[in-house]
C-alpha cells in the first residue's frame, strides 16, 4: 500500500525545503525526498560554504592593509586545513537547521533517489521500496556543474575540479586556471588569490561577468587585475590535458594559440538541470536544454506535476528557487500567490563584491526605453573613506518617461548587503520621487544609493 500525502517535494535545497515549509503552513500533509544531504547543493556545497571560504580569504587579505588603520601583526599566516574545516562546519550547522525545520513543521523526510511513474492525481513517487502518492508533486531537483569531457573539462578530483572539489582540497594550489568568469568562477578565483595562488581566468565572452552591466564588468576586471588575477578574454579552451604535476590548456585568444600550465583547473562553465533517471520523459514532461519547461506557476503540463528552481531554468539562484516554490504552492492552495515577477537581485561575493537588480543600461536601450542613468563613487562617501573601502560605485537606471527605477548595479565593499534596498524599491514600483524623498542614514555606504538616484536627475549633492 502506498504512503499517501497531499504534497511530495523532490529535492531539499532552498527551493524544496522552503516550499515544503510553506505547504505545511497551508495545511498540506507533506513529504520531502532527498537523495543526499538536506539543504541541497546550495547549503552543503555551494552558497554557504563558499561564503565561509571567502570570508577567510577576505580577512587574510586585509592583513596586508593593517598599517593603513594604524595596526600591526607580528606573524602572518594561515592553516588551510582549518579554513576548509570551518567552511564544512558552517555547512553542517545549517544542514542540521534544515532537519530541525522539517521536524518542527511535521514534514516527513524520505531519504533516497526518486523515480516517477504515472499515478492518479499526480505521478507516483518511488523511493527504494516505498511507493508515495500525493495530489501534487513538485520537482526541486536543482542542477549541477556543466562539464565538457570531449575537450578534457571533466573533474577527476585531483587536477580538474568543479565547485565541489574546489571546496574541499587538501591544499591551496600554487597555480590555478579558472574556466568561466561567472559568479562561481570569480568567487573561487577571488578566494584562492587571497591565499596566494597564482590565478588565471579564461572567459569565452567579450568580457568577464557577462550578465552584469558593462560598466560594472569593466570596473570588476580592473579591480581583479589590480589584485593580481590574470585574464584571457575572450578566449576559447580547445583542449585540457592532465599530467602528473598539473594541467595544460590549449587556448585560442585574439586569433592566436596559447598554452597555459597550472597545478589545477576549475571548470565553471555553467550548469545543467538534474532531470535524468526519474522517468520524466516517459511521463511526457517537456525538457529543453536539460531544464523542465513550466508555465508561470510551475506547472509542467503533466497533471499534478510542477517544477521550480534551477531545474526549471535561469536565473540559477537560491532565492529565486525559494520565491518560485512559495508562489507555486500558494497557487496550488488557491491563495493569492507571491508575485512571481518580483525583481530578483544577483550577487557575486568577490573582493570587491558585485550586486545588481533589474535591467542593465544596454538592456533598457534594447527594450526601447529612454534610460536616465545616475552614478556615485564610494571614493567620496564618508563612511567608505572612514572604513578604507573606497573602491567601486553605485549605478542607477530609471525609465526616462515614467521615472520608475528599472535597474541598479553596484561594485564595492558589502554591496551584496545593500542591493535589497533597490530590490524593494522596484518591487514597490518606486520612482525617482520616492527615492529622492527617502532619508538615508549618515554615515553609511548606502548614502551612495541615494546620491546615484539624485545624479540621474542632475541633483547629486556630494560630487
Amino acid at each position: 500500500m502506498a504512503d499517501a500525502f497531499d504534497l511530495i517535494v523532490i529535492g531539499s535545497g532552498p527551493g524544496g525545503y522552503v516550499t515544503a515549509i510553506r505547504a505545511s503552513q497551508l495545511g498540506f500533509k507533506t513529504a520531502i525526498v532527498e537523495r543526499a544531504e538536506l539543504g541541497g547543493i546550495c547549503l552543503n556545497w555551494g552558497c554557504i560554504p563558499t561564503k565561509a571560504l571567502l570570508k577567510s580569504g577576505e580577512m587574510y587579505e586585509q592583513l596586508d592593509h593593517l598599517k593603513d588603520y594604524g595596526l600591526s601583526v607580528e606573524k602572518r599566516g594561515f592553516d588551510f586545513d582549518a579554513v576548509v574545516k570551518r567552511s564544512r562546519k558552517v555547512a553542517s550547522q545549517l544542514n542540521q537547521g534544515v532537519a530541525f525545520l522539517m521536524k518542527k513543521h511535521k514534514i516527513e523526510v524520505v531519504q533516497g533517489a526518486a523515480r516517477l511513474e504515472k499515478g492518479k492525481d499526480a505521478p507516483t513517487v518511488i523511493v527504494g521500496d516505498r511507493k508515495l502518492t500525493a495530489k501534487h508533486v513538485i520537482l526541486a531537483t536543482g542542477a549541477r556543474a556543466r562539464t565538457i569531457p570531449a575537450i578534457g573539462l571533466e573533474p577527476d578530483g585531483d587536477r580538474v575540479w568543479t565547485y565541489r572539489e574546489a571546496l574541499v582540497p587538501k591544499a591551496a594550489p600554487k597555480s590555478l586556471v579558472v574556466i568561466g568568469s561567472g559568479a562561481i568562477g570569480m568567487e573561487f578565483a577571488s578566494f584562492y588569490k587571497a591565499l596566494g595562488s597564482d590565478v588565471t581566468v579564461i572567459e569565452m565572452m567579450p568580457r568577464i561577468l557577462p550578465v552584469e552591466d558593462e560598466e560594472v564588468s569593466k570596473a570588476a576586471h580592473k579591480a581583479f587585475e589590480k589584485r593580481g588575477i590574470k585574464f584571457r578574454v575572450p578566449a576559447n579552451v580547445k583542449k585540457l590535458t592532465k599530467g602528473k604535476s598539473g594541467v595544460s590548456l590549449e587556448i585560442e585568444a585574439g586569433g592566436k594559440a596559447e598554452t597555459l600550465n597550472a597545478d589545477v583547473a576549475i571548470v565553471a562553465v555553467g550548469i545543467v538541470g538534474n532531470v535524468e533517471d526519474m522517468g520524466l520523459e516517459a511521463l511526457g514532461v517537456k525538457i529543453e536544454k536539460t531544464h523542465v519547461v513550466t508555465d508561470a506557476h510551475g506547472a509542467t503540463g503533466v497533471p499534478g506535476l510542477y517544477a521550480i528552481g534551477d531545474v526549471a531554468g535561469p536565473p540559477w539562484l537560491a532565492h529565486k528557487a525559494s520565491h518560485e516554490g512559495v508562489h507555486c504552492i500558494e497557487h496550488i492552495a488557491g491563495e493569492t500567490p507571491a508575485n512571481l515577477t518580483a525583481p530578483i537581485p544577483g550577487c557575486t561575493y568577490t573582493t570587491p563584491q558585485i550586486a545588481s537588480v533589474g535591467l542593465t543600461e544596454a538592456q533598457a536601450k534594447e527594450q526601447g526605453l529612454e534610460p536616465k542613468v545616475g552614478r556615485f563613487p564610494f571614493r567620496v562617501n564618508g563612511k567608505a573613506i572612514a572604513a578604507g573601502e573606497t573602491e567601486g560605485f553605485v549605478k542607477t537606471i530609471f525609465d526616462g518617461k515614467t521615472g520608475a527605477l528599472i535597474g541598479a548595479h553596484m561594485i564595492g565593499h558589502e554591496v551584496t548587503e545593500m542591493i535589497q534596498g533597490f530590490a524593494l524599491a522596484m518591487t514597490l514600483e518606486a520612482t525617482e520621487a520616492e527615492l529622492h524623498a527617502t532619508v538615508f542614514p549618515h554615515p553609511t555606504m548606502s548614502e551612495a544609493m541615494h546620491e546615484a538616484s539624485l545624479d540621474a536627475y542632475g541633483k547629486v549633492l556630494h560630487i
